[in-house]
């Protein structure tokens, strides 16, 4: 094993001022995860602000994830969830080479933050539920075009409010499995499960109306897919359902 392969980079750390492949000022750390970091931007030429995610070279061999990635968002451009792929650069880091994905900037934060932000760090029925037609309609666009997404959790979604209803994004989609029913209903019961624990998980779950507990079905996986096969089923079962009294 050579020195190189023995000495991952394991963190970049670049700091607000850093300017990236000649063309892109980093501003700030957006977050942090498996394959790298993702950092604020401005395109020195315009002053557009964009994301710039890089890649640790350790967990990009070959480029394969970010060829992977940067052809699933292209492919699924039409998906107003996703964030937006412009391009990509390569970089040196200690020598060692490096590829920066750069996507557009989304307004907003992380849904584990929002969430941790509310009154009682949980969200309301009513809230939840807003929230859950926001994810299903746009996760429903990626299943429309037979793909899916494979990794949603509170740490991969950006919301922002408006007014009732919640403005979302989703990120990281690195799952490498081919599309089957199988992928699909994983995101379905990961959107009722981001439901479930939004609004405040099983401390909580007793206190909540009939309507969730039909929605959310104890997170019984079997009643879950059986109930919505696709994130579209979900949305449907939102914009139908009735009250009791």
């Amino acid at each position: 094993m050579s020195k190189r392969q023995q000495n991952h980079i394991n963190t970049f750390n670049f700091q607000p001022g850093r300017v990236i492949a000649g063309k892109y000022e980093v501003l700030c750390l957006l977050g942090s995860g498996w394959e790298g970091e993702v950092y604020r931007v401005r395109e020195r030429n315009t002053g557009v602000d964009r994301a710039a995610k890089v890649f640790l070279p350790h967990r990009n061999k070959h480029d394969r994830a970010t060829k992977f990635y940067a052809r699933k968002l292209h492919r699924l451009r039409h998906c107003s969830i996703l964030i937006q792929y412009h391009t990509q650069e390569r970089v040196s880091f200690h020598r060692e080479p490096i590829t920066v994905l750069i996507s557009e900037y989304v307004e907003g934060e992380l849904l584990s933050n929002f969430v941790k932000r509310q009154h009682g760090k949980r969200l309301t029925a009513f809230e939840g539920l807003h929230l859950l037609h926001a994810l299903a309609a746009g996760v429903e666009e990626i299943h429309r075009a037979r793909e899916y997404h494979g990794d949603l959790h509170d740490d991969n979604i950006i919301v922002k409010r408006q007014g009732l209803s919640f403005k979302a994004k989703v990120v990281d989609m690195y799952n490498w499995g081919t599309p089957d029913a199988g992928n699909i209903r994983d995101d379905v019961c990961d959107l009722i499960r981001i439901l479930y624990d939004a609004i405040g998980g099983s401390r909580f779950y007793h206190k909540h109306p009939k309507e969730i507990k039909e929605i959310c079905c104890g997170l019984k996986r079997s009643l879950i897919i059986r109930k919505f096969r696709t994130a579209g089923h979900i949305r449907q079962h939102l914009e139908n359902m009735t009250w009791g009294h």
